[in-house]
């Protein structure tokens, strides 16, 4: 079973390491071999199963995935006014600007014209929406896109979060153009009692700081928990608190199956009906599935649910519980119910935590008291997930253990079940529900105290860097030796295995070299200048919620994954929200040695000197001069942005941030020896009020690099723009179809790298 389920896995991650799905014929292909390794059956039973059981996950997956590609709209349709009609399938998320809503479609128009409907839909609708219930038929006109997130190292793979919910379109709705053609459907009853709970929740719980934790506790909604809390759920390493998953789902089947049990017991004629044992597991797996429900049926609690009823149906059959072939099954079931989980982290490190707890407990000689246990599950659970917390979000919080320690008996014995308590009160006893919520909070406004003074009083974090891909295969082996049980032969040797992880870094910059990299930051700029031992961040991109900027969301987790713990120094070329966005959430994270910015106001908590014509410095043999703006002038706006010229021994990169016409001709006469360049970052994204003919012509750049988002509104860049660098003989390059793109400087010709390109994936759209 173990060995079976492993390979049917490593078929399915064949297939997600593809950059392109094989075609039907080349898929079908695979068919013989099933048919052999049913003939290698006499000579070698293992292989045989191993063959077929790779062959079925890879033929498995590219049935469930080739078909979800082919979904969506066509290129031809982006951006064009369409008639799209389908239900609201989830509940909406409300946020500042806009209302975000699923949508599951039946029917697409455009010019009176049907064409096929693009399955499952992400609408937003800006502006005064209207109270969205889910199980409403509307008639919308939208204009939609494919699925396209912004693409780089260390950042959030938006495209495969769509791909792996089966959404194929992203969009919005043109406000005054809806039909509602039903306010109730019998569609999607389970989420329409869902959005009746929650807005029970809210009405009972008011303006209660837990509110929004509580509400995520009960419905797995987590859009009312705030950025603070937020802030201090990741320092404590006590996110999954409020993810309902595999912990919930095993404390409210753990609570019922030891009351039923307890309780059943008490009556003679229904243990001689039903065994106590039974009846028990057959509660907590209803009990179970009801709370699965109430959080939706989402991924987590699928796999937790999955994993809960085989460890029960092992119970109720009596059958010896074998921890290795429980996991192994409901990995299988998972796995045949949705080869696209492994996309998720989420599916690794629940597998793997239950792993490490099998591993790590079982067989153990060791002290029987609880607490003893209870830490050193904490502590396997820490130590297990260390290298895959860094590999996926460049960072391991150091005062996880002890956090959790307490923090899950308290949620799991006070929190929970008063928080389902109040819950199951809303709909069938309101009177209650409001003194049983206002208990959960209060328990959580306790914990709050304990958890906020440790983020404070303790080192948070630990990990600068996220270690290196190949090194995750010796780390797993290292982890693996110093967890063996007692008695293992020099467990201290698992260390030794570790250090390719801890000590690997990503290669950088030699002396005298200089890369640049413009990250793909949407609509915005953001560009990172590196040498052998310096870094320099020029813009920090827009701001894009409340929560989320291009510093805090690509980045710090671009510099980590470059193995970078340190900016020397920060330049802000101008006070435009897409450029200077992500500065606050950058200061934050990594420190900052120096800022130097073209904002006549410096808001932000550091101090910054003004750029001037005339600043240089050296780092590394690299030379960095600042062009614009003049000595003494006060004025802001695009045409006061700063303008840094980098030199190295293999070329040099121009960055004029957002400059116009005006800017361009100054610079023409102060400064034309020194406007010529191997790389140019567009002014002002390739706007028509920049790149003048001369300037273009003055500068004579080898690449250009537009900083432009997909598709974006105001049509960069322009077409006059890219015709203009196109005369002298440029290379065109955009973040928007490459992602993050690097240009190396040495001794030799300069190389490019575009993110996008190299770590193409097969849910990427084309």
């Amino acid at each position: 079973m173990v060995t079976g389920t492993l390979a049917f896995l490593a078929g399915i991650l064949l297939f997600h390491q593809s950059a392109v799905p094989p075609p039907w014929w080349a898929a079908g292909a695979a068919v013989p071999l099933l048919a052999l390794a049913w003939r290698l059956r006499p000579v070698g039973r293992r292989p045989a199963l191993m063959v077929a059981a790779v062959t079925a996950g890879y033929l498995w997956t590219w049935g469930c995935a080739v078909p979800l590609l082919h979904a969506g709209v066509p290129a031809a349709l982006e951006g064009r006014d369409l008639w799209l009609e389908g239900v609201v399938s989830a509940l909406p998320e409300a946020q500042a600007e806009r209302v975000r809503f699923q949508f599951d479609s039946v029917a697409l128009q455009r010019n009176g014209v049907a064409l096929a409907p693009p399955g499952r839909v992400l609408l937003s609708w800006y502006g005064s929406a209207p109270p969205l219930r889910v199980g409403q038929r509307w008639r919308l006109q939208v204009r939609l896109r494919r699925p396209h997130g912004m693409a780089n190292p260390g950042g959030f793979d938006y495209e495969r979060w769509l791909f792996q919910r089966h959404i194929r379109a992203t969009g919005y709705v043109r406000p005054h153009r809806a039909v509602l053609l039903q306010p109730q459907t019998g569609q999607f009853p389970l989420q329409q009692l869902r959005q009746r709970l929650r807005d029970r929740l809210r009405a009972d719980l008011g303006q209660r700081p837990m509110a929004g934790i509580v509400t995520a506790l009960a419905l797995g909604d987590r859009q009312g928990i705030g950025r603070d809390q937020w802030r201090v759920f990741s320092a404590t390493g006590t996110t999954h608190l409020v993810a309902i998953s595999g912990l919930h789902i095993g404390i409210v089947a753990g609570l019922v199956l030891f009351l039923v049990r307890w309780g059943w017991a008490w009556s003679q004629r229904l243990a001689l009906w039903l065994p106590a044992p039974k009846a028990a597991a057959a509660a907590a797996l209803t009990a179970a599935t009801g709370y699965a429900a109430l959080a939706g049926f989402s991924v987590p609690t699928q796999r937790a649910l999955i994993m809960l009823a085989v460890a029960l149906a092992a119970l109720w059959w009596q059958r010896p519980l074998r921890p290795a072939r429980t996991l192994a099954l409901a990995l299988l079931l998972v796995l045949l119910a949705d080869p696209l989980a492994p996309l998720a982290p989420g599916f690794w490190l629940s597998y793997g935590a239950v792993a490490l707890i099998v591993y790590g407990m079982g067989g153990r000689l060791a002290p029987t008291g609880w607490w003893w246990r209870w830490g050193r599950v904490q502590w396997l659970v820490a130590l297990g997930l260390a290298p895959l917390l860094a590999l996926w979000f460049q960072q391991v919080p150091l005062i996880a253990p002890l956090a959790n320690l307490l923090a899950v008996p308290w949620v799991t014995l006070l929190t929970v079940p008063l928080t389902l308590l109040g819950t199951v009160a809303a709909a069938l006893l309101p009177a209650a529900a409001p003194l049983l919520l206002a208990a959960a909070c209060h328990t959580l406004d306790i914990l709050w105290w304990f958890l906020s003074h440790l983020a404070v009083l303790l080192p948070q974090r630990w990990g600068a860097f996220a270690p290196l891909p190949w090194t995750m295969v010796p780390a797993l082996v290292g982890l693996a030796w110093l967890l063996a049980p007692r008695g293992w032969p020099s467990r201290w040797l698992g260390m030794l295995w570790l250090l390719p992880a801890l000590l690997a870094r990503p290669p950088g910059p030699a002396p005298g070299e200089m890369w640049l990299t413009l990250l793909d930051v949407g609509q915005g700029l953001a560009a990172v200048v590196r040498t052998a031992g310096h870094t320099l961040v020029f813009d920090t991109g827009p701001r894009y919620s409340d929560q989320l900027d291009a510093g805090n969301a690509v980045i710090v987790p671009f510099l980590r994954s470059r193995g970078i713990g340190e900016v020397d120094t920060l330049l802000v070329s101008h006070g435009d929200m897409d450029h200077i966005g992500g500065a606050a959430s950058l200061l934050a994270s990594i420190p900052v040695g120096h800022i130097v910015t073209g904002v006549r106001r410096w808001r932000l908590r550091q101090p910054a000197q003004s750029c001037r014509a005339g600043m240089a410095w050296h780092w590394d043999g690299v030379l960095f001069q600042m062009l614009y703006p003049p000595p003494g002038d006060g004025s802001g706006g695009n045409d006061r942005s700063c303008v840094l010229r980098v030199s190295a021994a293999g070329g040099s990169v121009l960055l004029p941030g957002d400059i116009e016409w005006p800017a361009e001709e100054e610079l023409l006469r102060t400064a034309p020896q020194r406007l010529r360049s191997t790389a140019l970052v567009a002014p002002h994204h390739g706007s028509n009020t920049s790149s003048t003919l001369s300037f273009v012509t003055a500068v004579a750049p080898r690449y250009v690099v537009f900083a432009v988002g997909y598709r974006n509104r105001y049509g960069f860049p322009a077409r006059r723009v890219v015709a203009r660098y196109r005369a002298v003989g440029a290379r065109l390059l955009d973040t928007a179809s490459g992602g993050a793109t690097t240009i190396r400087f040495g001794a030799g010709q300069p190389t490019v790298e575009r993110y996008r390109q190299r770590s193409h994936h097969y849910w990427y759209a084309e």
